[in-house]
């Protein structure tokens, strides 16, 4: 049997939310839209970029979405060229993948982020090789849509019965709920506990610490 646990990245194993901030308001701003609220533009992580635009720009047509998404893209691109982007782990993160690995988890990452910054993130950090499967905006339908987690699972060779979601986010739980699978909703991250919960959250952890209990109460059989 093969247990897998899946991780979403931003808000959940790194905090990166000055830069995803930084990134839209230089973007709303290369294309002349209105400055959004920093909780807001939270509010939209997880999803795609061009998801996320529409979801923060509604009123605006599908050509704004793409450019305002492009102006984003190239933001988060001059940021890094500057060496700006800050994407520290969260404290207990490294513990919560080491304990998982030894309980005999396999573990993922389906993320809003493309391949490249997700690529960079993790070898940043030392963790590429933790992770069997990743699977990223560039090659999936944005969440909630559960494609990320199907592809995942087939990579690892997991079922839905044996497969877990982790994420910050209500677009997380959502997908996760969508391919079957149990969900941990985090509260470290980016959306409010009642929002996770509402999504249908399985669980609720509020530190890294709580992953490996969580998981083995809910799947103790060893792999």
């Amino acid at each position: 049997m093969t247990r897998l646990a899946i991780f979403d990245c931003d808000g959940t194993l790194v905090d990166s939310q000055s830069n995803i901030v930084s990134a839209m308001a230089a973007a709303l701003l290369a294309e002349n839209q209105p400055p959004l609220p920093r909780a807001a533009v939270l509010g939209i992580v997880g999803l795609s970029i061009v998801e996320a635009v529409a979801a923060l720009l509604p009123h605006a047509d599908p050509v704004t979405h793409h450019r305002v998404a492009q102006a984003y893209k190239d933001a988060f691109h001059a940021q890094r060229g500057r060496g700006e982007v800050h994407e520290p782990l969260y404290a207990g993160i490294v513990d919560a993948l080491d304990r998982l690995t030894a309980d005999g988890w396999q573990l993922g990452v389906a993320t809003g982020k493309s391949d490249r910054g997700l690529a960079l993130c993790l070898a940043h950090h030392g963790l590429t090789d933790r992770f069997v499967t990743l699977q990223t905006a560039d090659r999936h339908p944005s969440k909630p849509h559960p494609s990320m987690l199907e592809l995942a699972m087939a990579d690892a060779g997991a079922t839905p019965a044996d497969t877990v979601m982790i994420g910050d986010t209500h677009y997380d739980i959502a997908m996760g709920r969508a391919a079957g699978v149990t969900t941990i909703g985090v509260t470290w991250g980016y959306h409010d506990t009642a929002l996770l919960i509402a999504a249908g959250a399985t669980h609720i952890a509020t530190h890294p610490d709580q992953l490996a209990p969580l998981l083995a109460a809910q799947m103790p059989e060893t792999a």
